[in-house]
């Protein structure tokens, strides 16, 4: 294997640290630095004051980490075990999160939301978007307006990249439909049979591991980074990560406590780290993440994409695993990153929400005025609330059951009397129905 870009951070050894300077640096520097960054010896040996004692320093704090960490079963490839620790500034995001996901996405929209625009009015394009950038994350170059019509109108892909984003869609509907269920190699295998169906990227066979050990991680200079565990030690390795999934880490019946957040970090880690295939590994890994949130009662994560954050700054993403890997399999490195990640995502999630409702005002305002504002429901409003932007938009039956979490049937009724109205323009064709923004729709509402 080929020199790893970060520097190994150097392991515990204090037997030769003097006692004065010992005792000093215990008062003087803690597991975090003083704006409560959690540093790699990497970029913290740089900080250290006074240089020359850097090492020493770090035999401190690394003992003050050890001395609050956690051991998990969980193995490394030197079959040393997984330890994290949680220090103030990570329990401080852990509670922002807890704080800022805890009831539905409407009540994150402001006032107007909470009253009257429903969540999934909301929020289903969100499912898509997390779909999209996952696949684009992994390599899938189709664009997202693109990707995203063909989500919505349900027609086949045309090419590679547009099956991949397809199949992450159908696979965190899928992790949703089985977040009652405990994690076995089954499930997993499941997960990655829907994530890579009908590709072909690195000869992967959709649902089965891999069985040879040509597969591994490069840096960007082309250099082996990573080299994961021998495939014949993956059933073993991921019967015991389905054995940690499923253990109760409650903190109930004088059961270990690790906080669900953090669990379904590790297991985001654990599914890169053990690379069970050929390719897909990162968006099972990411599958994984979301089926263990919305186990653990975190229902809003269905809307909530970290893919789209990752793929913004994938030098941090792979950063966060040589720091654990080059630091006696410390994982708190990348659980403290990717809390950050769930905190900006949270922030879009507001955002997003903010601007949707916004609009929606603007559209009831303005509808207000018109003699249909007492004829339309809800659904039917949000959709004119899309065609006064669009014109000459095309509607299916197909996008609006998607948007709005409905029947086809009864999708198919709001689009017809909405052209009923003449507020859209019903143009049928052999395969579908389409319905068409007319130019001149603000004059017909009579605004």
């Amino acid at each position: 294997m080929a020199k790893p870009t970060i520097e190994r951070a150097p392991a515990l050894a204090t037997g030769n640290l003097d006692s004065r300077a010992f005792e000093q640096y215990m008062l003087t520097h803690g597991i975090t630095d003083a704006d409560g960054r959690y540093l790699h010896w990497h970029k913290l040996k740089w900080r250290l004051e006074p240089r020359k004692d850097a090492q020493a320093i770090w035999q401190v704090i690394k003992l003050q980490r050890l001395s609050q960490s956690q051991q998990l079963e969980l193995l490394g490839q030197d079959v040393k075990r997984f330890t994290f620790c949680v220090p103030h500034s990570m329990e401080a995001k852990l509670y922002q999160i807890t704080q800022l996901t805890n009831g539905p996405a409407r009540t994150m929209g402001g006032e107007t939301a909470s009253k009257g625009v429903q969540t999934q009015f909301l929020v289903a394009s969100l499912i898509m978007e997390e779909a999209i950038t996952s696949a684009q994350l992994e390599g899938a170059a189709t664009t997202r307006v693109v990707a995203k019509h063909m989500l919505e109108c349900g027609r086949d892909p045309q090419n590679e990249d547009e099956r991949m984003i397809l199949n992450n869609y159908l696979l965190l509907k899928h992790a949703e439909q089985k977040c009652s269920d405990n994690l076995s190699i089954d499930l997993i295998l499941d997960f990655h049979r829907i994530a890579t169906q009908s590709t072909t990227e690195n000869n992967v066979t959709p649902g089965e591991l891999r069985a040879a050990n040509d597969i591994f991680v490069q840096d960007k200079s082309g250099e082996i980074a990573y080299q994961p565990p021998s495939y014949e030690q993956l059933p073993a390795r991921l019967a015991a990560l389905c054995q940690f999934a499923n253990s109760n880490h409650s903190g109930s019946h004088n059961t270990v406590f690790i906080h669900p957040v953090i669990k379904a970090i590790i297991l985001h880690f654990m599914m890169g780290y053990e690379h069970p295939f050929r390719d897909g590994n990162g968006r099972t890994a990411r599958a994984l993440f979301y089926w263990f949130m919305l186990k653990s009662g975190y229902a809003l994560f269905k809307y909530i994409s970290i893919s789209k954050l990752l793929k913004n700054d994938p030098k941090e993403y792979g950063l966060s695993y040589m720091y654990t890997e080059t630091d006696e399999n410390d994982l708190t490195y990348f659980i403290d990153y990717q809390l950050d990640i769930i905190l900006q995502a949270i922030d879009e999630l507001k955002t997003y929400l903010n601007r949707r409702t916004e609009e929606f005002k603007q559209v009831l305002e303005l509808l207000e005025s018109s003699v249909l504002a007492t004829k339309l429901n809800f659904q039917q409003k949000d959709i004119i609330k899309k065609a006064i932007k669009s014109p000459g938009r095309l509607f299916t039956v197909a996008e609006i059951s998607s948007d709005y979490g409905i029947s086809k049937n009864t999708a198919r009724n709001y689009l017809n009397v909405l052209s009923q109205y003449k507020l859209l323009i019903e143009s049928k064709d052999k395969k579908t129905a389409l319905f068409i923004v007319p130019n001149d729709l603000k004059r017909r509402l009579g605004l």
